[in-house]
């Protein structure tokens, strides 16, 4: 997948609305592999709903998502299912993490998955994000900040065309979000993917090259 985009999208919800005013819904808009974007918005505009649409949870709007030159509306579930284990990685603001596992098991549960990535590797990790001693912990037991880290490995264990990062950072000191920031771009460009990071407030200091207001 080289490039998303989004053609004339307005949400349902939003449709009916005169004073709608949107860098992204009902213009038209690309992102592409291999370069680097920041989504802003303000509460209630559409942040996760926006998400939503990029990974197929919801389609309840106008106007057409277009992964390439095809319109998501058209993909199965088995087309799905390979878009998101080969081609679009998903950090979830909420996380999504399985609280009676520990830290090493619920980024390995999705690891499995893949084989993308050795426990060596994955181990260097937790050390690098400041966590090597919790790999054994239950992720129940742990700070939000620091299950912010795991499910940031946890969407870096597959390969990916691009990575979806919601709300990444909200937890962590400016030294924790420099060093998660560093591994996601190091792990984007090793496979020259792009990246989407979503914010309504603290982001990752990043160099965007495209800053869309959502």
């Amino acid at each position: 997948m080289e490039k998303i985009g989004f053609h004339k999208v307005v949400p349902e919800i939003f449709s009916q609305r005169t004073d709608l005013v949107s860098d992204i819904w009902n213009q038209d808009v690309s992102f592409e592999k291999g370069h680097l974007y920041l989504v802003e918005a303000d509460s209630g505009k559409g942040k996760s709903t926006f998400c939503s649409y990029i990974l197929g949870y919801r389609h309840d709007y106008g106007g057409k998502v277009m992964f390439d030159s095809v319109a998501t509306s058209s993909l199965k579930v088995a087309d799905w299912v390979d878009i998101r284990k080969c081609h679009v990685s998903y950090l979830f603001q909420e996380l999504r993490l399985f609280p009676e596992l520990t830290a090493y098991e619920n980024v390995e549960i999705k690891n499995k998955l893949t084989g993308f990535k050795t426990r060596r590797q994955i181990v260097e990790w937790f050390d690098l994000l400041g966590i090597g001693d919790k790999i054994d912990a239950k992720i129940g037991h742990m700070s939000f900040g620091q299950q912010q880290r795991v499910a940031m490995m946890r969407a870096l264990v597959q390969p990916f065309d691009f990575i979806l990062a919601d709300e990444p950072i909200s937890h962590l000191d400016d030294s924790n979000s420099n060093v998660m920031g560093k591994l996601m771009m190091t792990e984007a460009k090793a496979q020259g993917a792009g990246v989407i990071v979503t914010s309504i407030g603290k982001h990752m200091d990043l160099d965007y090259e495209k800053v869309f207001k959502l």
